[in-house]
């Protein structure tokens, strides 16, 4: 294990019994209260995600999306729950042709909200505890209200203009008819009312035994007079989900995707999201000597820029719902795909573009249109058992409106969608999104290594690649291999609609030496200049375990609002 490295923003936080890094520092207290009180790092892990959506809800929500990767000490096993909602059934050829070619606001691009099955099948398979033990964080700070912070205030003053032509959204975020202050209390009394209904359904059907009860809470969500009130608000906006179409969801529950690199196992989710692209580019990458070429060096951050790209190439010609379309993902993370790319990879010379995709099965796709991108957030817990767990919710308040006394959203997340509809994630019937979020998970000789992610779109591989190469190749402790500059491409389709595209250009923190930057140039990179911690570079939460020492290492990203707290 690296050594602490003091010249970090933040130091690394270390315990013996448990660790929980987030997004924000009343989510990290949310999940250290529940493993305070006996509960493992799913419990704990949920009541984060709950708080999360509480507390951020420019960036997560309960009728969100929430995919999820976690490690269970009892069955010895690395599972995903895909936590992401399909299109109505009724989403027909015809009324994506009525959209005349652009993709509608709103609730017309809703999916089935998959953030609550998440938490809630998460919580009835591998937790301990009850709902309203883990629901209790969230109920307080919902009802009582916290205080705003800064990117509160800045996300929500930014989303202003939009949020006022909602009214729902509107009496919540903009009380007085703008973003609250820094300082003040933001309530969510709808949203904690939501939360109690759920924890009432729990109650009454405590005979069925805590899966049962569970299991009752989810049925009042998707079935109940939850569903009732979210189905009249998305078909009253002119939307397409039916109360049929809740009925029927079920979020999945898959093992993951993997690759080994330098002796660690790396998992990700299937390729309904972008999960894949970590395993795949840490499979190129582990071809070369990267920590001969020098951390962060032009070498270094060129080759980890091309391998991105390939993977990124891949992502965007196979990539889709793989229970509608046949997705090649064994041989896209083979060490025979990885070596085709590293002979097409030039060690002087950038790919002018996104290059054509490796040599697999499959139809290649069109050109693609301009765009702009959202975000969201992270947690991750590792209790005193060996368990862990990763997600990362998303889908905020600022696109779509609330649904009247529900306090939450219902997940657009059909920008992720194509309109073409050759594309692999056309906009079609059940058919699932292809998601941006995408947690992490490093496992070591059959135990958790590291659980680990960020928010940022299609900067969150990215990111993600990049911690893990500081972490493995340069020995770097957790919070300086999160803290160390970054770089990003993007050199293919954005995965939001309109899905903007820009050839050869890769954006550096400013931390990046001159003299790297202008090598990087040369090699044929176009090369914008960041500031020196930017929001936009990712915001990486992680912990790592060191099995030698027998202690946890909790690591959060000073870009943004992120907090590790431990024991």
């Amino acid at each position: 294990m690296a050594k602490s490295d003091p010249s970090t923003l933040r130091p690394l936080v270390m315990g013996s019994h448990y660790m929980a890094s987030t997004g924000h520092p009343l989510a990290t207290a949310a999940a250290v209260r529940v493993l305070e009180a006996g509960g493992n790092a799913i419990d704990a892990g949920v009541a984060a995600g709950l708080a999360l959506n509480v507390v951020q809800p420019e960036f997560t929500n309960l009728g969100g999306v929430a995919p999820t990767i976690l490690y269970s000490a009892e069955l010895g096993e690395v599972r995903t729950i895909s936590g992401l909602g399909r299109w109505p059934k009724a989403m027909t050829p015809g009324i994506v042709a009525s959209w005349g070619g652009l993709m509608p606001e709103g609730v017309k691009r809703s999916v089935v909200p998959a953030a609550a099955d998440s938490w809630l099948t998460a919580l009835e398979r591998y937790g301990t505890r009850t709902l309203a033990e883990v629901s209790a964080p969230a109920i307080s700070l919902a009802a009582n209200g916290f205080p705003v912070y800064e990117m509160l205030n800045i996300t929500l003053s930014a989303a202003a203009a939009k949020m006022v032509t909602f009214p729902s959204t509107a009496a919540v975020f903009l009380p007085e008819g703008r973003a609250p202050r820094v300082g003040e209390r933001l309530v969510q009394t709808d949203l904690a009312h939501t939360l109690d209904l759920l924890v009432e359904a729990e109650e009454a059907n405590r005979r069925l035994g805590r899966a049962g009860a569970i299991r009752a809470a989810r049925d009042r969500f998707y079935k109940g007079d939850i569903a009732d009130r979210m189905i009249e608000h998305v078909q009253a906006g002119g939307g397409y989900l039916s109360k049929s179409d809740l009925a029927e969801f079920q979020v999945g529950h898959e093992a993951p995707v993997s690759t080994n690199y330098r002796g660690y196992d790396v998992f990700a989710c299937g390729p309904w999201c972008q999960g894949p692209v970590v395993p795949e580019t840490l499979a190129i990458l582990s071809g070369y000597d990267l920590a001969a070429l020098g951390h962060n060096s032009a070498e270094t951050l060129h080759l980890i820029i091309e391998a991105l790209k390939a993977a990124f190439a891949d992502r965007e010609h196979y990539y889709g719902d793989p229970d509608f379309t046949d997705v090649p993902v064994e041989r896209l993370l083979s060490e025979a795909h990885a070596a085709a790319w590293r002979e097409r990879i030039s060690a002087d010379c950038a790919f002018p573009g996104m290059p054509e995709p490796g040599a697999v099965d499959g139809a290649p796709i069109g050109d693609f249109e301009r765009s702009a991108a959202r975000d969201t957030s992270y947690l991750c817990v590792v209790d005193r058992w060996g368990n862990a767990y990763s997600a990362t919710p998303s889908d905020g308040v600022g696109t779509t409106p609330l649904v009247p006394g529900l306090g939450f959203v219902v997940s657009d997340r059909g920008a992720q969608s194509w309109l073409d509809p050759a594309h692999p994630c056309a906009v079609a019937p059940w058919h699932r999104p292809r998601l941006t979020p995408s947690p992490g998970l490093v496992m070591k000789d059959g135990k958790v290594y590291a659980p680990f992610g960020t928010p940022g779109g299609d900067v969150q591989p990215q990111a993600m690649v990049q911690f893990i190469v500081n972490l493995i190749d340069f020995g770097m402790d957790a919070q300086a291999a999160v803290e160390a500059a970054r770089v990003a491409t993007y050199s293919f389709p954005d995965s939001f609609y309109p899905h903007s595209y820009a050839p050869g250009q890769a954006k550096v923190e400013g931390r990046i030496a001159s003299e790297v930057i202008e090598a990087l140039r040369a090699k044929g990179h176009q090369i914008e200049v960041w500031g020196d911690f930017v929001r936009a570079a990712g915001s990486l939460n992680a912990i790592v375990v060191d099995e030698t020492a027998n202690s946890l290492h909790g690591a959060a990203d000073p870009r943004r609002t992120g907090y590790a707290m431990g024991w």
